[in-house]
């Protein structure tokens, strides 16, 4: 509707370039929105007010010509100037009726579009550390990630999925080697368990599959593994240190192979967990990126080349540094230890570097909120690079908090004691968890009420919104039940007897559905959508409660379960794009 009102407007200018009213190289962005008082219009538009400097005129007088301008069509009905030059636009009757047989002939594709088309985007999103099992907190992440990109492509980008591993580096050393400890305790090896280490129940499964399959294989004593080790907290020692030698020392006992065969079990259990809790969840991705294959190929060190050749690099105590203040961060980063190890924002470096020379028109991150400080150092690498770190766009999620009976759930990742994600989902569902999770926009903390998520209630807008696509279901078996049928050429002939002000509301809110999709891509806001279904739902359930569908009268009944059919597929289409699913019974 918004397009070929801007189609209409654009012609009336362009009849006024050839007559000479405005310059015929006068150029315009034609920008119509639909007006929040029906006062003053359905849409509406300023361009008189943008086109009147160039036409040497007043804005009224430029809105007069444009109005008289206006191609004949009945999609408006008339228009109106209105303060210094606004053009107010009321639409047709059978123009706002017109939606309906839009929908039932687009079906699935009604509220899409073509706006990004011929551009790509890539989304990385959850992206967690493959050193446990998703938790609530990687959930929002998850849910938010997959909504944007399905959101991107509902209006035509050519979207592409990934999930980048952090397959290596400390954190990963220290997962591989709390396998081996809990292995160890399986085999009557006593030792004090790391303060700094995995602890939780998962490391002793993955532990209990390396003793199931290999024995007595990996088993080393104690007393070789603990000679010359620092002492642990809370007996005065580093706990990072202890960590760390224990890590060296597992290298060093078990040898290469060995250690990597353990390192590799701990990794491959635990992400074949993640890809199998995400793709349950509703999500998946088109690449797994691991970061092991950036050193494997040479694209580490080929970053911190072309840093080097760049100017932008200085050794300091030994250790390599990008000099990352002379592009707007707080400090400058270590890129290569004193040791010769690279770091792991050498790694980012470098797998942003690579994501730019795929070929992407834009590049989005979706990051926890606590990295916010990383996206400075990141945007000055690429900037340091000769790239254009503008077409990368970080979006920051706050954590989700959980509260069940009013009180806060706790939780710690590194002892263990958190609610995974798997968990969420068989407490409320998926459809619940992945609704909650974009309810809000992704800057604001969540308060994630499971009580609330579980209840079959109108407080609890995921249920309000499948209900009223479950009641229009409901509708059609009772219908088929009286041995009745909906002629849907009938209906939109009779949309005209849909004069009741419940049934004018929802014809307008079924119109704005493909412009909420769009404004909600281009800024990256699914709650938008969210925000829409319950208006939707709320509109149909007024109308419900006050109005019977199943009248005596064919032309009002078949034109009533025309209006209600195209709320169905509506909400199913929204619900769609969260990863919702539209029940037909509840």
């Amino acid at each position: 509707m918004k397009d070929q009102l801007q189609a209409l407007i654009e012609q009336a200018i362009d009849a006024l370039r050839q007559d000479g009213t405005l310059p015929g190289d006068t150029a315009v962005d034609v920008q119509v929105t639909r007006t929040k008082d029906k006062a003053h219009g359905d849409f509406a538009t300023n361009v008189a007010l943008q086109l009147a400097k160039p036409a040497r005129k007043k804005p009224r007088d430029v809105a007069e010509a444009i109005v008289a301008r206006l191609p004949a069509s009945g999609l408006v009905a008339r228009t109106e100037i209105a303060g210094p030059g606004f053009i107010n636009l009321f639409l047709g009757e059978q123009a706002k009726l017109s939606v309906i047989a839009t929908i039932r002939e687009q079906g699935e594709r009604y509220g899409r579009s073509q706006l990004g088309a011929g551009k790509k985007v890539q989304v990385e999103f959850v992206s967690a550390n493959p050193t446990g099992p998703l938790h609530v907190g990687h959930g929002r992440g998850a849910a938010y990630g997959a909504a944007v990109a399905d959101l991107l492509e509902a209006v035509g980008f050519d979207v592409h999925r990934e999930y980048y591993v952090n397959d290596a580096g400390r954190q990963m050393d220290i997962l591989g080697t709390s396998v081996w400890l809990r292995y160890l305790e399986l085999v009557g090896v006593e030792l004090p368990f790391p303060t700094n280490a995995y602890r939780g129940d998962y490391v002793y499964d993955i532990a209990a599959t390396l003793h199931r399959e290999h024995g007595d294989h990996y088993k080393r004593e104690a007393a070789e593994i603990l000679d010359g080790l620092p002492p642990d907290e809370p007996d005065g020692g580093d706990k990072e240190e202890y960590i760390d030698a224990m890590i060296a020392r597992a290298k060093e006992l078990l040898g290469d192979n060995h250690y990597r065969f353990v390192f590799e079990l701990g990794l491959n259990v635990i992400l074949d967990d993640i890809r199998d809790d995400l793709a349950e969840f509703g999500v998946t991705y088109d690449t797994w990126y691991s970061e092991r294959s950036l050193t494997d190929k040479g694209a580490v060190n080929l970053a911190i080349e072309r840093l080097r050749e760049a100017g932008h690099l200085y050794e300091k105590d030994g250790a390599l540094w990008f000099r990352s203040t002379d592009f707007g961060d707080e400090k400058d980063r270590v890129v290569q230890r004193d040791n010769g190890q690279t770091t792991y924002f050498a790694s980012d470096i470098a797998y942003h570097m690579d994501k730019m020379e795929r070929g992407y028109d834009r590049v989005i991150d979706v990051w926890g909120a606590d990295h916010h400080g990383y996206v400075p150092r990141v945007k000055a690498a690429l900037k340091a690079l000769g790239e254009d770190e503008t077409r990368l766009d970080v979006l920051l999620v706050q954590f989700a908090i959980l509260y069940r009976g009013g009180e806060r759930v706790q939780m710690s990742t590194r002892s263990g004691s958190f609610v995974t994600l798997r968990e969420l989902r068989e407490e409320v569902g998926k459809d619940a968890a992945r609704f909650f999770y974009v309810m809000r926009r992704c800057e604001q903390h969540l308060d994630f009420d499971l009580d609330l998520a579980k209840s079959q209630s109108a407080d609890n807008p995921v249920y309000y919104i499948q209900y009223a696509h479950a009641r229009v279901c409901s509708v059609l078996r009772q219908m088929e039940a009286k041995g009745l049928k909906h002629d849907p050429s009938h209906g939109e002939a009779k949309l005209s007897l849909l004069t009741e002000s419940h049934e004018q509301e929802i014809l307008a809110t079924l119109a704005r559905f493909p412009e909420v999709i769009e404004a909600a891509a281009l800024v990256e806001e699914p709650h938008q959508i969210a925000n829409y279904l319950r208006e939707l739902a709320n509109d149909f359930h007024t109308y419900y409660n006050a109005h019977q569908f199943l009248v005596d009268e064919p032309a009002i009944r078949d034109a009533r379960l025309s209006l209600i059919l195209a709320v169905r597929q509506v909400i199913a289409n929204g619900l769609g794009l969260l990863g919702v699913s539209a029940p037909q019974e509840m």
